[in-house]
This record gives structure tokens, sequence and C-alpha cells, in this order.
């Protein structure tokens, strides 16, 4: 059975879709089977990995809704090991679609059934919002990872967040955990960036990523050649970075990270 983590955090521009498609491809690059689920609209991280979203028949969409098997949307990418499952274009109505469904929230969990052993990690990239569809990423993980920016308004709405886990926890999956939070964009040189870091651990004490992912050029260039940061400039500090944390993710989930 595989490790399934959710990528979440309702506000927009942290990292989420960069941690997504970087973290996913180390793993892979450590030997590890992994699926990258997007399940944003805005299909970032599909078109990170050079996919040409606009032009898909099918995708994360058609098997929510039960169109298709999630394992006949899946795509290869270029790196051994990594797939894909795909947004497109149709996504964009699904939190509107499914609201009047039964079991709605779980749609993304029923689809993962068909492919949860063909993968020891499964990583969920999820919208800049606590909607339907970030709603059903949640309940279909086991984990959270919850990437946050090094930057003033970095703590904005993650009280809001942690309440949503906390409902989900006490009336939908109450084995859902939070697996760490990964501090994204970080600058030593800047003062803030530490006092960020230090008001994290009022949120999430013990679990802080000891991994930073620090503010990169490369990176952040990356997306726009479709290519990860492992194909794209494997020596930058950026790869560095989220090969250590592939390796403190694989680390934590062997053992029980209660202990972290």
């Amino acid at each position: 059975m595989s490790h399934i983590i959710s990528i979440v955090n309702q506000k927009g521009g942290v990292g989420k879709t960069t941690t997504a498609i970087n973290l996913a491809a180390y793993l892979a690059s450590l030997g590890k089977f992994v699926l990258l689920v997007d399940m944003d609209p805005q299909a970032n991280a599909t078109s990170g990995l050079g996919i040409d979203y606009n032009n898909l028949e099918r995708g994360i969409y058609e098997a929510l809704i039960g169109s298709y098997s999630l394992k006949d949307i899946v795509l290869n990418t270029k790196i051994s090991g990594y797939k894909i499952a795909p947004a497109t274009v149709n996504l964009a109505g699904a939190n509107v679609e499914l609201v009047n469904i039964e079991n709605r929230e779980t749609k993304l969990e029923q689809a993962l059934l068909s492919v949860r052993n063909d993968y020891d990690y499964i990583i969920i990239d999820c919208p800049p919002s606590l909607g339907l569809l970030t709603l059903n990423s949640l309940v279909a993980a086991e984990k959270l990872l919850i990437p946050v920016q090094a930057e003033y308004y970095a703590l904005e709405g993650l009280g809001q967040l942690v309440k949503t886990i906390n409902l989900i926890q006490a009336h939908i999956k109450p084995e859902l955990e939070i697996l760490g939070a990964v501090l994204t964009m970080y600058d030593k040189r800047t003062k803030l960036s530490d006092e960020i870091l230090q008001q994290l651990y009022q949120y999430f004490p013990d679990r802080i990523f000891r991994s930073v992912i620090p503010r990169n050029v490369r990176l952040t260039e990356s997306p726009s050649y479709g290519k990860t940061i492992l194909e794209y400039d494997p020596k930058s500090k950026g790869a560095k970075a989220y090969e250590r944390l592939a390796r403190e993710i694989i680390d934590l989930t062997n053992f029980n990270f209660n202990t972290y």
C-alpha cells in the first residue's frame, strides 16, 4: 500500500506545486514508484512536467466522476518510476458539479483505490483554496505536507487550515495526520525568514522539516521548460534541498513519525 501525501495550503504562491513536482521527482530518483495527482484546476503540475493539458482528452476530473478508472488517465513522465494523473480544463467546474453527488468528499479516495498497490508514494497537489477539491484531497490522504512561504503574510490563514484538518479528523478521517510543515522561498540573509520559522513552531511543534527550500531562480525557471529541477539543474541549491526533503520524508514514512 502506498503512502498518500497531500501537499496543502489554501494560500497561493507558497510553493505547493513546486514542492509537489520536485519532491515526487526525487522520490522516484531514490528508487520509489511515485504518482503525482494534479488536483488544481490551474493544472500547473501537469504543465510543469511538460504536458499540454489543453490537448488531453481525459484527466483526474474524469476519474473523479467515474467516467474512467484512474489507471486509464495516468501518464508517464520523463523520469523513470514517476507518473502523473493530470488535470485538464474540465477540472475547473468540479467544485460546482460535484456538490450534489453523494459522498462527494470521498471521490478521490475511491478513485485511488485502483492504484494504491502500484506506487510507493502518491503525492497530491492541492488547489489554493479550501473548496471541494481540497476537501477530497485531504480525505484521500493519510498524511499532509504543508509548505509555508518565508514571507510576511505566510501564516495568514494557517489557523483556518488547521481548523479544517481538525474537523476532518473529528468527523471523516480520524487517522489523517500532519506529516509536517516545510519552509519555502527561504532567504537566510533576511531576518524575516528566521522570524517566520520561529512562528511556525507555534502551529506545528515537532513537525517542522529540517530541510528548508531556498529562494532559487533555477526552481522558478524549470517549469517553463516543462522540467523538474532534477532534470533542469540537479546541482542547484533548490535541487539539493528537494533531494534532502525526499530523503527526510522516506525516513519519516518508514518509521513512526510521532517519534520524530
